[in-house]
């Protein structure tokens, strides 16, 4: 992809960056203005502070609407790169003006880090016709999206995070070529801002260790075996960034944190010998992050050859620090995370301070770098954007661009240059934030102890509950149903803004939100799909939307964090006890269901996946944040039931992603993950269907804890990810539950034909029972057009339809 340059911000453009940066930090009485000044000072000698990674969809999200805008046909491909290309500069300059030494380049990404790197490589599947030469946005976008005539490559979530990566296809034939010389256009770009930076790639390890065969390759197909085919291509993009003057190279290898063989880890050792003679001349530096590394990896990583720095993630991997501290090789750098990168609270800055102090020793002065724990790119990006947080609660918070003012400050303290006023706010702050009392409530607290002690199952079995619902639901055997929500148009946001901002009454806005409630139902009656939806028109996020109602929670105007592609969420702040004050989607549902005869799910989010969906507070187990969000939720579903509504979806999308990296850790979080979602509906009737639903992730080493779930139906994504999850029944497990694999791929725009879903169904009906099966999308329809929708379910309801027809036929 061509990386154009743009004519330089203006001195007044600079000059208002900088007066927002100084105004943050001067917002909650850290620096004034002038010691910021002093702090930053350009060109002055920059303190050893390093940031893995920053967030790359701009402070107002100006790259979603540029990339919308694009694909929509709006713009031209120049008019995206200006956008983009003025970001990166905003971003680089801001880190360099901030003070920071290691500024990071090639983080920015039009969709996906991973997906750079196919394209690097020129790793094109053949489905898309690509007939080699520099990889274009055409090219590009159809493997992220799928386009009229190909399916979009997988999507997963990027370790334990909410982000989503584009799963690299990879064989036998695969045909390797430097096909994207993004790393040093970028590089090149930065240079000519007179801001040298340390370029960043996704190691050729991890590369391969998160790849899968492609299409028709046997699964035992060794990926490591192509690290051959595929090492020449990261020497030329180092020999080019070499000559364009980078002195430094930054190479992501977070598999490191994962449990791995011995023949996983000799691949590290083979690699970076293979690269040595490569990379000599630069300074190398191999980042680690999400997870403590096992102490095997550790050995492997800290033996690497041509090897400079070791980068840490402190924060989720506090026991590395013991591994550190026991063996340090000599004279490398050590790379210390210690500032968050996955959350949004102000850190620590003496605790930090302690921690890097004792590095010290290890590693020695010179040798020792402030860094962030992972890519800020987890994280929101600016509060100066946050006029409506109130002072108490912001002053306890850091988003990225604050978190680059913290390492470098933490930077400056550790080289005897400690601002004290600075320091001293920041442990105002944290005695604030700890002794206020709207944290705690102790009748919450309360509540979420008494759990102890039950597993809160329901009183009968899965098989008599179906039995007992089918009786009352009358549902034909392969029920269709959607996820939850219907397309979100421009009109439907409108009128949430217009009200939110009181532009509309109250009276006005319940009226259009019934419309659209009576537009959607209509259409789903018209489709004759079984159980209905009431396509959530009144919700912006499906978490947001549930904090907004509960207590402990705040949100914020602008803290967009990107999930994949363009989509952004924006995570609530879970900064206190949580409970439920009033219901939450009672009205809407009982509004809905009042429209037809036909069964209306009740639609809630699932505590886990609010959980792991937020930004959670950090001064107490995440498991017991958990345990009173699943009270709350209780009380809605009770609620729900009452009302009338018989079928209850509480969707637990984020169950898998919140998996520790680590399989001893997996049956810990496993036991209160599935023991919060038990507590939401352990209490209804056996006549009340439970539907849960899971996206995007790889669910088969979890299955039996999805099992143990004990709900009666679960939609699950499989399309996507190439019918992967049907794998697992092929391999014998037994499910007696409902369950709806996905048959399309919502996440691309393109319609798929009556023949195609038809014959994912049949595929389905190969590996389960008839009576058990449930026909849906992979996931809600929120992000497409209607344009999309319509044909799509018309398809999908033909399909079912079909094959009903065939299985009547053949008894």
């Amino acid at each position: 992809m061509r990386a154009l340059l743009s004519p330089q911000p203006s001195k007044a453009r600079l000059q208002s960056k900088w007066r927002s940066l100084v105004h943050i930090s001067s917002l909650h009485g850290m620096v004034n203005p002038a010691q910021f000044r002093e702090m930053a000072r350009i060109n002055q000698r920059k303190m050893a502070s390093h940031i893995v990674g920053y967030p790359r969809m701009g402070p107002k999200r100006e790259l979603k609407f540029a990339l919308e805008s694009f694909w929509d046909g709006k713009s031209s491909a120049e008019d995206l790169e200006k956008v983009a290309t003025d970001l990166r500069s905003s971003i680089w300059k801001q880190m360099s003006e901030a003070g920071i030494k290691y500024i990071p380049s090639n983080t920015f990404s039009y969709y996906d880090q991973v997906l750079d790197t196919t394209a690097m490589l020129g790793a094109v599947p053949e489905r898309y016709s690509w007939t080699g030469g520099e990889i274009g946005l055409s090219t590009y976008f159809s493997m992220a999206r799928g386009n009229a005539t190909v399916p979009a490559m997988e999507m997963t979530k990027w370790f334990d995070t909410n982000y989503h990566f584009i799963v690299p296809e990879l064989g036998p034939r695969t045909k390797f070529s430097y096909a994207s010389h993004k790393a040093v256009s970028e590089y090149k770009e930065a240079k000519a801002l007179g801001i040298d930076t340390v370029p960043v790639l996704i190691g050729p390890v991890s590369y391969l260790l998160l790849s899968k065969p492609a299409k028709g390759v046997e699964k035992s197909f060794s990926l490591l075996s192509l690290l051959g085919s595929i090492l020449p291509i990261y020497k030329e993009v180092v020999a080019e960034l070499k000559a364009a003057g980078a002195s430094w190279i930054q190479f992501d290898e977070p598999t490191l944190v994962k449990d791995l063989d011995a023949h996983e880890l000799a691949a590290f050792s083979s690699a970076y010998a293979e690269l040595e003679s490569a990379v000599s001349g630069l300074n190398v530096l191999i980042e680690t992050y999400f997870a403590d590394i096992p102490a095997e990896s550790y050995k492997t990583l800290t033996s690497l050859s041509g090897v400079t720095a070791y980068g840490f993630d402190l924060i989720r991997g506090a026991k590395t620090l013991d591994l550190i501290r026991s063996s340090f090789p000599s004279g490398k750098y050590l790379f210390a995370g210690v500032v968050d990168g996955r959350n949004i609270w102000a850190d620590d800055l003496a605790a930090s301070l302690s921690t890097l102090q004792s590095l010290e020793v290890v590693a020695g002065k010179d040798k020792l770098v402030v860094s962030t724990s992972c890519s800020l790119m987890h994280t929101a990006v600016d509060l100066v954007n946050e006029t409506k947080l109130d002072d108490e609660i912001k002053s306890w918070l850091a988003f990225a661009a604050q978190k680059v003012v913290e390492v470098n400050a933490l930077a400056k303290a550790l080289a005897g240059q400690k601002d004290e006023a600075y320091f001293a706010a920041n442990a105002a702050a944290l005695a604030s934030r700890k002794s206020s009392p709207r944290v705690t409530n102790e009748e919450v607290q309360k509540a979420a102890a008494a759990l102890k002690g039950s597993d809160h199952r329901r009183a009968t079995n899965v098989s008599a509950r179906l039995d007992a619902q089918q009786k009352k639901l009358n549902l034909p055997i392969l029920p269709t149903t959607t996820i939850g929500s219907f397309p979100q148009t421009v009109e439907l946001r409108r009128v949430r803004r217009e009200y939110k901002a009181k532009k509309i009454s109250e009276e006005e806005y319940v009226s259009a939100i019934k419309e659209e409630i009576s537009k959607v139902v209509k259409i789903q009656e018209e489709l004759d799909i079984d159980v209905l939806v009431h396509g959530e028109p009144e919700r912006n996020d499906m978490v947001e939307y549930f904090g907004e109602q509960l207590s402990g929670f705040a949100f914020t105007a602008n803290g967009w964090v990107q999930s994949y592609g363009s989509r952004c969420v924006k995570p609530p702040i879970i900064y206190g006890d949580v409970s439920r004050p009033n219901p939450m989607t009672v009205f809407w549902s009982k509004t809905a269901q009042s429209m037809t005869s036909r069964p209306m799910k009740g639609m809630l989010t699932g505590p886990v996946t609010i959980l792991n969906w937020s930004f959670v507070r950090n001064d107490q187990p995440r498991f017991e944040t958990c345990y009173q969000i699943a009270l709350a939720i209780k009380k809605e579903v009770e609620d729900l039931e009452a009302a009338g509504i018989q079928v209850i979806q509480i969707d637990e999308a984020a169950l898998r992603e919140g998996l520790p990296l680590r399989k001893s850790e997996h049956a810990f979080y496993l036991d209160w993950a599935v023991h919060s979602f038990r507590i939401t509906n352990c209490g209804v009737q056996d006549t009340t269907q439970i539907h849960t639903h899971m996206c995007y992730s790889n669910f088969n080493d979890i299955i039996h804890s999805i099992i143990d779930m004990d709900a009666d139906v679960i939609t699950i994504e499989n399309s996507r990810s190439d019918e992967k999850l049907l794998s697992v029944f092929r391999e014998g497990v037994k499910y007696g539950a409902g369950i709806g694999p996905g048959v399309y791929d919502i996440h691309s725009p393109r319609i798929p034909t009556t023949e195609e879903i038809a014959d994912r169904i049949n595929k389905m009906l190969a590996v389960l029972d008839t009576n058990i099966l449930w026909v849906n999308p992979d996931c809600g329809l929120k992000t497409r057009k209607y344009t999309e929708v319509k044909p799509a379910l018309t398809n999908m309801v033909s399909a079912t339809k079909l094959i009903r027809t065939q299985l009547a036929s053949a008894k």
